[in-house]
């Protein structure tokens, strides 16, 4: 089993689903990008006579956006996944390219919650735990928020207690 590069933590897949309510989030920010782009071009197309290109490109946009909120959220949802051990953060994350990440105890620096309007209005948050990693923050998105926010709390206590200097 391979560990991560400097520490006896093994890299391992790990356990944690995320909230199932992070499919929802998935599904309109699939659709928010495409229903704005379709809304940009179809004023341009009344704007701008003809319509010539502007509309079928904003219903393929939305076409688009569909097919990725209606397919991909379910897949998403059984790739992500998450895990705090004693040792570690764990993490798995990614579409095309998984990305597999731990983070030892020792390296972790800050340990924060972040939540945009719509994880707001859906009751969850994302729990991002900086290292000293030149790869940047761990992030798992998609958390409960008084999930994210019991688990800050709790790495911070554990972190405070593993000695070293996160660097």
């Amino acid at each position: 089993m391979a560990t991560v590069s400097g520490s006896d933590v093994p890299l391992r897949p790990p356990r944690e689903s995320l909230d199932p309510r992070v499919r929802l989030w998935w599904r309109v920010h699939g659709l928010a990008w495409p229903v704005l782009v379709a809304v940009v071009l179809a004023v341009l197309g009344w704007l701008i006579r003809p319509l010539g290109w502007f509309l079928p490109v904003a219903g393929a946009a939305v076409v688009l956006g569909l097919v990725v909120a209606l397919v991909f959220p379910a897949y998403w949802y059984r790739i992500h996944r998450w895990e705090l051990t004693d040792d570690a953060v764990y993490t798995r994350a990614g579409f095309v390219w998984q990305e597999w990440r731990a983070a030892p105890l020792s390296r972790i620096q800050t340990v924060d919650t972040t939540r945009g309007p719509l994880q707001q209005a859906l009751g969850l948050a994302t729990l991002v735990v900086t290292t000293a990693s030149a790869k940047g923050a761990v992030r798992v998105a998609g958390l409960d928020h008084e999930r994210a926010a019991d688990i800050a709390e709790r790495l911070t206590r554990a972190t405070q207690a593993v000695p070293g200097d996160a660097t």
